[in-house]
Protein backbone atom coordinates (compact mmCIF):
# COMPACT_ATOMS: atom_id res chain seq x y z
CA UNK A 1 0.00 0.00 0.00
CA UNK A 2 1.29 3.45 -0.90
CA UNK A 3 1.96 5.86 1.93
CA UNK A 4 2.28 9.66 1.91
CA UNK A 5 6.00 9.23 2.63
CA UNK A 6 6.44 6.91 -0.36
CA UNK A 7 4.40 9.23 -2.57
CA UNK A 8 6.54 12.23 -1.67
CA UNK A 9 9.64 10.38 -2.90
CA UNK A 10 8.48 10.44 -6.52
CA UNK A 11 6.71 13.79 -6.62
CA UNK A 12 8.20 16.47 -8.86
CA UNK A 13 8.80 19.87 -7.30
CA UNK A 14 7.17 22.51 -9.46
CA UNK A 15 5.53 25.90 -9.08
CA UNK A 16 2.93 24.93 -11.72
CA UNK A 17 -0.34 24.62 -9.77
CA UNK A 18 -2.02 22.40 -12.34
CA UNK A 19 0.88 19.92 -12.42
CA UNK A 20 0.86 19.89 -8.60
CA UNK A 21 -2.88 19.19 -8.65
CA UNK A 22 -2.33 16.32 -11.10
CA UNK A 23 0.31 14.86 -8.77
CA UNK A 24 -2.07 15.28 -5.82
CA UNK A 25 -4.78 13.33 -7.65
CA UNK A 26 -2.26 10.58 -8.42
CA UNK A 27 -1.36 10.27 -4.71
CA UNK A 28 -4.92 10.15 -3.34
CA UNK A 29 -6.33 7.55 -5.72
CA UNK A 30 -6.47 3.99 -4.48
CA UNK A 31 -5.07 1.21 -6.70
CA UNK A 32 -7.48 0.79 -9.60
CA UNK A 33 -8.87 4.29 -9.03
CA UNK A 34 -9.74 6.30 -12.13
CA UNK A 35 -9.54 10.02 -12.80
CA UNK A 36 -10.16 12.57 -15.52
CA UNK A 37 -8.28 15.84 -14.95
CA UNK A 38 -8.72 19.03 -17.00
CA UNK A 39 -5.39 20.73 -17.71
CA UNK A 40 -4.45 23.78 -19.75
CA UNK A 41 -2.12 23.30 -22.73
CA UNK A 42 0.93 24.60 -20.87
CA UNK A 43 0.81 21.47 -18.68
CA UNK A 44 1.68 19.40 -21.74
CA UNK A 45 4.98 21.22 -22.31
CA UNK A 46 5.90 23.18 -19.14
CA UNK A 47 9.37 22.71 -17.68
CA UNK A 48 8.48 19.83 -15.36
CA UNK A 49 5.60 18.46 -17.47
CA UNK A 50 7.73 15.68 -18.91
CA UNK A 51 8.87 14.61 -15.45
CA UNK A 52 5.33 14.56 -14.08
CA UNK A 53 3.93 12.65 -17.07
CA UNK A 54 6.85 10.19 -16.89
CA UNK A 55 5.83 9.34 -13.32
CA UNK A 56 2.18 9.24 -14.35
CA UNK A 57 3.07 6.80 -17.14
CA UNK A 58 5.03 4.57 -14.74
CA UNK A 59 2.53 4.63 -11.86
CA UNK A 60 -0.74 4.78 -13.82
CA UNK A 61 -2.30 3.75 -17.10
CA UNK A 62 -2.59 7.10 -18.89
CA UNK A 63 -5.07 5.83 -21.43
CA UNK A 64 -6.40 9.02 -23.10
CA UNK A 65 -5.51 12.66 -23.72
CA UNK A 66 -8.43 14.66 -25.11
CA UNK A 67 -7.54 17.99 -26.75
CA UNK A 68 -10.65 20.10 -26.14
CA UNK A 69 -11.94 22.62 -28.69
CA UNK A 70 -11.05 26.27 -28.27
CA UNK A 71 -13.69 28.12 -26.30
CA UNK A 72 -14.91 25.08 -24.37
CA UNK A 73 -14.94 27.05 -21.13
CA UNK A 74 -16.09 30.38 -22.57
CA UNK A 75 -17.30 32.65 -20.93
CA UNK A 76 -15.75 31.33 -17.69
CA UNK A 77 -12.20 31.21 -18.97
CA UNK A 78 -11.84 32.83 -22.36
CA UNK A 79 -8.96 31.87 -24.58
CA UNK A 80 -7.80 28.89 -22.53
CA UNK A 81 -6.81 25.84 -24.55
CA UNK A 82 -7.52 22.81 -22.40
CA UNK A 83 -7.14 19.04 -22.35
CA UNK A 84 -8.54 16.19 -20.30
CA UNK A 85 -6.20 13.39 -19.24
CA UNK A 86 -7.80 10.07 -18.26
CA UNK A 87 -5.85 7.58 -16.17
CA UNK A 88 -6.18 4.56 -13.88
CA UNK A 89 -3.79 3.84 -11.02
CA UNK A 90 -1.98 0.58 -10.45
CA UNK A 91 -0.71 -0.40 -13.91
CA UNK A 92 1.94 1.31 -16.03
CA UNK A 93 0.97 2.84 -19.36
CA UNK A 94 1.38 0.73 -22.49
CA UNK A 95 -0.43 2.94 -25.02
CA UNK A 96 -1.92 6.42 -24.97
CA UNK A 97 -4.88 7.36 -27.14
CA UNK A 98 -4.95 11.01 -28.15
CA UNK A 99 -8.11 12.56 -29.49
CA UNK A 100 -7.87 15.93 -31.27
CA UNK A 101 -11.21 17.70 -30.87
CA UNK A 102 -9.58 21.07 -31.55
CA UNK A 103 -8.08 21.17 -35.04
CA UNK A 104 -10.48 22.35 -37.75
CA UNK A 105 -13.46 22.58 -35.41
CA UNK A 106 -15.54 25.55 -36.57
CA UNK A 107 -17.54 26.19 -33.41
CA UNK A 108 -15.80 28.03 -30.60
CA UNK A 109 -18.78 28.21 -28.29
CA UNK A 110 -19.19 25.61 -25.55
CA UNK A 111 -22.97 25.93 -25.79
CA UNK A 112 -22.82 24.59 -29.36
CA UNK A 113 -20.31 21.82 -28.71
CA UNK A 114 -22.89 19.08 -28.24
CA UNK A 115 -24.08 19.64 -31.83
CA UNK A 116 -20.62 19.11 -33.22
CA UNK A 117 -19.67 15.88 -31.39
CA UNK A 118 -21.26 13.66 -34.03
CA UNK A 119 -18.96 15.04 -36.74
CA UNK A 120 -15.86 14.75 -34.58
CA UNK A 121 -16.16 11.06 -33.80
CA UNK A 122 -15.13 9.84 -37.22
CA UNK A 123 -12.12 10.44 -39.37
CA UNK A 124 -8.57 10.49 -38.15
CA UNK A 125 -9.03 12.41 -34.90
CA UNK A 126 -8.00 9.36 -32.81
CA UNK A 127 -4.38 8.19 -32.69
CA UNK A 128 -2.77 5.56 -30.50
CA UNK A 129 0.84 6.03 -29.41
CA UNK A 130 2.96 3.46 -27.60
CA UNK A 131 4.73 4.40 -24.39
CA UNK A 132 7.98 4.13 -26.39
CA UNK A 133 6.70 6.92 -28.70
CA UNK A 134 5.81 9.01 -25.67
CA UNK A 135 9.21 8.37 -24.06
CA UNK A 136 10.99 9.45 -27.29
CA UNK A 137 9.23 12.81 -27.00
CA UNK A 138 10.24 13.18 -23.33
CA UNK A 139 6.64 12.67 -22.15
CA UNK A 140 5.62 16.07 -23.54
CA UNK A 141 2.26 15.67 -25.25
CA UNK A 142 2.13 18.99 -27.06
CA UNK A 143 4.20 17.50 -29.90
CA UNK A 144 1.59 14.84 -30.75
CA UNK A 145 -0.18 16.69 -33.54
CA UNK A 146 -1.08 15.07 -36.83
CA UNK A 147 -4.00 17.18 -38.06
CA UNK A 148 -3.14 20.36 -39.95
CA UNK A 149 -5.23 23.19 -38.53
CA UNK A 150 -6.59 24.88 -41.66
CA UNK A 151 -8.13 27.73 -39.68
CA UNK A 152 -4.67 29.06 -38.78
CA UNK A 153 -3.89 29.74 -42.42
CA UNK A 154 -7.34 31.05 -43.36
CA UNK A 155 -7.90 34.53 -41.91
CA UNK A 156 -11.62 34.25 -42.74
CA UNK A 157 -11.91 31.51 -40.12
CA UNK A 158 -10.51 33.64 -37.30
CA UNK A 159 -12.93 34.72 -34.60
CA UNK A 160 -14.25 38.28 -34.83
CA UNK A 161 -11.83 40.97 -33.60
CA UNK A 162 -14.11 41.67 -30.62
CA UNK A 163 -13.75 38.05 -29.47
CA UNK A 164 -9.98 38.08 -29.96
CA UNK A 165 -9.74 41.36 -28.01
CA UNK A 166 -11.99 40.00 -25.23
CA UNK A 167 -9.83 36.86 -24.97
CA UNK A 168 -6.66 38.98 -24.75
CA UNK A 169 -8.21 41.23 -22.10
CA UNK A 170 -9.31 38.20 -20.05
CA UNK A 171 -5.80 36.74 -20.15
CA UNK A 172 -4.25 40.07 -19.18
CA UNK A 173 -6.75 40.51 -16.34
CA UNK A 174 -5.80 37.07 -15.04
CA UNK A 175 -2.12 38.02 -15.15
CA UNK A 176 -2.82 41.29 -13.29
CA UNK A 177 -4.78 39.38 -10.61
CA UNK A 178 -1.84 36.99 -10.15
CA UNK A 179 0.60 39.89 -9.86
CA UNK A 180 -1.66 41.65 -7.34
CA UNK A 181 -1.75 38.46 -5.26
CA UNK A 182 2.06 38.35 -5.29
CA UNK A 183 2.18 42.01 -4.20
CA UNK A 184 -0.16 41.26 -1.28
CA UNK A 185 2.08 38.37 -0.20
CA UNK A 186 5.15 40.58 -0.43
CA UNK A 187 3.49 43.39 1.52
CA UNK A 188 2.35 40.98 4.24
CA UNK A 189 5.83 39.50 4.54
CA UNK A 190 4.62 36.03 3.58
CA UNK A 191 7.13 35.96 0.73
CA UNK A 192 10.43 37.77 0.59
CA UNK A 193 11.68 39.43 -2.53
CA UNK A 194 15.03 38.08 -3.76
CA UNK A 195 18.00 40.13 -2.59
Amino acid sequence: MRTPEADSEWLVETSNKQLNFLQHVMTILKPGGRAAVVLPDNCLFADQAGEVFKILGEECDLNTVLRLPRGTFTPYSRGVKANVVFFTTGEPTQNVWIYDARSNVPSRRASRLHCAWRGWLGGNRWRCFSIADVRQRDFKFDSFKWLKDDSIEDADELPPPEELAADAIAELQGAVEDLNAVLVLLENGAVRAPA
